[in-house]
């Protein structure tokens, strides 16, 4: 008996994340990403989480997942809540973890055909 489920086709999967890269497929990420289940993976546009806001987190509501998430960096911190207003006004669940759980928790996801969007901080080295 087969106890895993059979892969999703066409869906991106983490195969590898040192603190400052996150490999999707054979592709390396040094800088912040949205890693959306299916299609393209895209630049976030944040080097820091100071430099995070709003307009980062409406283009993550533009792809119109049902859950976010939100890997932080290499430590636990919490989007502010005026950052959220159009994930909440859309019902897009959002969950934050570092961004080494994000990744593990992304494949998890994905792996089952779930809606997900990883919005991964890969933070530049100062």
């Amino acid at each position: 008996m087969k106890l895993q489920p059979d892969p999703i086709a066409n869906a991106n999967i983490i195969t590898g994340y040192t603190g400052s890269t996150v490999q999707v497929g054979a592709q390396p990420w040094s800088e912040s990403l949205l890693l959306p289940w299916q299609g393209d993976v895209r630049p976030w546009g944040a080097a820091r989480f100071a430099e995070l806001g709003p307009a980062h987190f409406e283009t993550i509501a533009a792809l119109e997942p049902e859950l976010v998430l939100f890997g932080s960096g290499n430590r636990l911190r919490f989007a502010k809540p005026e950052w959220l207003g159009l994930l909440m006004n859309q019902r897009i669940g959002l969950e934050t973890m570092d961004t080494a759980a994000a990744c593990r928790t992304f494949n998890l996801l994905a792996a089952e055909g779930r809606r997900v969007v990883a919005a991964l901080l890969i933070e530049a080295a100062r």
